[in-house]
């Protein structure tokens, strides 16, 4: 996992071959008239826009991809996200959904922490992570990054 801001992206786009497209995309949008909505980038990468009400943390889905790396950016207020490693999780809620590239689970996160506006967390397929934690809408930026 990796938490910073997009004015420090440059310094993971040697991390993977996809980052440097994938925040050059996302620092050349408006991010106050960007619609909600899925944004095709190229065949590795795609973005949605999403305005949805925060949760609670004990309604936040706490799940994690196998075949996907998320660039979860914050637009506008502020998200609290829980985060543990995928080999602490023990209580998978059913199967790996192979068509939605998600597995969720029943454990609770084993940390906190919030991201402000203009700022981003990386989430690897070992992390498990729940988003969309706060009070009010929340506007954000998913990038779906092919591992």
């Amino acid at each position: 996992m990796i938490i910073d801001s997009l004015e420090n992206a440059d310094k993971y786009f040697s991390v993977h071959s996809s980052f440097a497209k994938a925040f050059e995309w996302l620092r050349s949008q408006n991010f106050e008239t960007i619609e909600v909505g899925k944004y095709p980038i190229d065949e590795n990468l795609n973005a949605s826009v999403s305005n949805k009400d925060g949760v609670t943390e004990d309604a936040a889905k706490f799940e994690c991809h196998n075949n996907w790396i998320d660039i979860q950016f914050c637009i506008a207020a502020k998200e609290k996200m829980g985060y543990s490693t995928r080999s602490s999780c023990t209580d998978p809620i059913g199967e790996y959904n192979p068509e939605k590239d998600v597995l969720f689970f029943n454990d609770k996160p084993g940390m906190y922490f919030e991201l402000k506006s203009g700022q981003f967390a990386i989430f690897y397929p070992e992390d498990v992570h729940a988003p969309m934690i706060g009070e009010g809408p929340i506007k954000k930026i998913v990038i779906k990054v092919r591992k």
